[in-house]
């Protein structure tokens, strides 16, 4: 009888060890991540090689269960966020990593178009539509349209950005049908829509979606950045740089390992980003020498200053510089000698 009772006790133990492994916590756990070579990412046709390496830095990102969460508890480089600090309001895991991917793709827009332009080469935009980031609860849009679906046409008419698809919706009302024409996964579709209130502004009608453009860049020479599953803007700085110094003939990495972080705008901003202390961290186990740093403008809980902490707490060599746009890196890196 007590045999029965060490089995049974045994076998609930296991079942309760694998279950936490399933079960989802209302937290999500970030890591330090890795930091990644650009060059073999990035390619300008024709572009000039490299004596180092311009590298991107990322956090792991993801669901906290028990054993994850504990794990974060005890390790000074994880952090554990609510999960309402990573998912915007009525948000799915799907649709934040869609969103994740969108933010990506946008990165690398801005890097290519500030790149070429400092460079002093034209760059110019085909428009294909607009891309669906979101759908909310109980709204036209819900169960018709999914995240990632790419609308191209409402009512028959084709628009050049979002915010003329936009005013266009906008000048409907409460009751008016719309007919959208889009694809998912290649497969082209069409729904016809009954308008209705915003729950933010129940003055104005709409479907109930949250969306972002479909645009091409094009210049000559050709770019290509292949990103895979990486998602979030916070590579734009160090997209950017690599582009840059593939389209110009001087090298700037001078032979260093460089890496770093930040947004980056179409004017050529550097933005904060979120998990800096463990991007620090990647860095530095892939030997960095260099890492620039969003500035912030001076803020005192700047990403630069977090960097600079976390540096010192780790004991590494690697230099932290401040950054608040791209022209001040690439000002920087012209000044920094060559390595020997």
């Amino acid at each position: 009888m007590r045999k029965k009772i060490y089995v049974g006790s045994f076998i609930l133990l296991i079942f309760l060890l694998i279950g936490g492994m399933y079960y989802s916590l209302p937290y999500y756990v970030s890591k330090p991540g890795m930091a990644k070579e650009l060059a073999p990412i990035i390619t300008v046709d024709d572009g000039y090689q490299e004596k180092g390496n311009f590298m991107l830095t990322t956090v792991r990102m993801g669901r906290a269960n028990i054993y994850s969460y504990l794990e974060a508890k005890m390790r000074k480089y994880e952090e554990i966020y609510p999960i309402e600090m990573i998912l915007n309001k009525e948000e799915t895991e799907e649709e934040y990593n869609v969103r994740q991917l969108h933010l990506m793709a946008a990165s690398k827009l801005n890097a290519i178009e500030v790149a070429y332009r400092r460079a002093g080469l034209p760059v110019q935009y085909n428009y294909k539509g607009i891309y669906v980031m979101q759908v909310f609860p109980g709204m036209p849009a819900d169960g018709i349209l999914q995240a990632g679906d790419r609308i191209f046409k409402i009512d028959g008419k084709s628009f050049s950005s979002s915010e003329k698809f936009i005013s266009y919706v906008g000048k409907k009302h409460a009751g008016d049908h719309v007919t959208l024409t889009f694809t998912r996964k290649n497969t082209e579709k069409t729904a016809k829509l009954t308008l209705k209130p915003l729950k933010q502004d129940p003055k104005r009608a709409g479907i109930g979606i949250t969306l972002v453009d479909d645009k091409e860049i094009v210049v000559k020479p050709n770019v290509k950045v292949k990103t895979n599953d990486i998602g979030g803007p916070s590579a734009g700085l160090m997209f950017t740089l690599e582009i840059y110094n593939q389209l110009t003939k001087e090298d700037f990495t001078k032979g260093y390992q460089i890496a770093g972080t930040g947004t980056m705008d179409a004017a050529g901003n550097v933005g904060p980003i979120g998990g800096i202390e463990q991007k620090i961290v990647a860095a530095d186990k892939a030997g960095a020498e260099i890492f620039f740093a969003p500035n912030e403008k001076g803020a005192k809980d700047s990403n630069y200053r977090a960097a600079v902490k976390t540096a010192r707490d780790i004991n590494t060599k690697m230099k932290i510089i401040p950054v608040d746009t791209f022209n001040e890196a690439v000002e920087y890196l012209k000044k920094l000698p060559k390595k020997k």
